[in-house]
């Protein structure tokens, strides 16, 4: 099984990314949060990666940290939660927010990210307390339930997402409006009439 891969990054293009590794072109798939801290074009990346081997394909899933790894992997394990979803919980939180999210059961949170339904926030809640890392706990147990773990940029990322648009450019269409103090609900009422204009 592939664990790491370490190359020269040639694209990345949410949610998948292109490394070359003496000659060979890796994809592999990433959360949105990878992508914030990647490297340029050209430079050398290293990624810890998830090898899935499905009767139909082999995918690779990157990520910068083994936590985030490992919290994919325990996601994979949760009834009804496929790599789609675990990729969506990793790209709309961090892991701290996602384990402030299972300690203080906040379903409204969690149903806010793209394909998580109340029934699954729930499961979710039950069958990740007995995974998550002690470390990780303990610190979200000091974090305050917000009830809006996700930030408001990118809970309407993951909203543009949610409704067909890609990943980058959901991301161009927010940054181009976003300002201080502006809900998610506004954010994403403001991108779609700057898209409207242009089309």
């Amino acid at each position: 099984m592939i664990g790491r891969i370490s190359g020269i990054l040639l694209q990345k293009e949410p949610p998948t990314v292109l490394v070359d590794v003496n000659g060979v072109g890796y994809e592999i798939e990433a959360p949105l949060s990878v992508f914030y801290e990647l490297p340029h074009s050209g430079e050398k990346v290293t990624l810890i990666t998830h090898h899935l081997v499905r009767e139909d394909a082999q995918i690779l899933y990157g990520f910068l940290k083994e936590s985030h790894r490992q919290l994919f992997r325990n996601l994979l394990k949760v009834s009804g939660i496929g790599a789609k979803s675990a990729l969506a919980i990793l790209s709309v939180m961090t892991a701290s927010e996602f384990a402030a999210a299972i300690h203080h059961g906040d379903v409204a949170g969690l149903v806010k990210i793209p394909g998580i339904g109340k029934k699954t926030a729930e499961r979710l809640i039950v069958e990740m307390r007995d995974r998550l890392d002690d470390a990780v706990f303990t610190a979200a147990a000091g974090t305050a339930p917000s009830g809006m773990p996700l930030s408001a940029e990118k809970e309407a990322v993951s909203a543009l997402v949610a409704l067909g648009y890609k990943a980058a450019e959901a991301e161009r269409m927010v940054k181009k409006v976003a300002k201080d103090g502006q809900n998610a609900e506004t954010l994403i009422r403001l991108a779609l009439q700057q898209q409207g204009k242009k089309g």
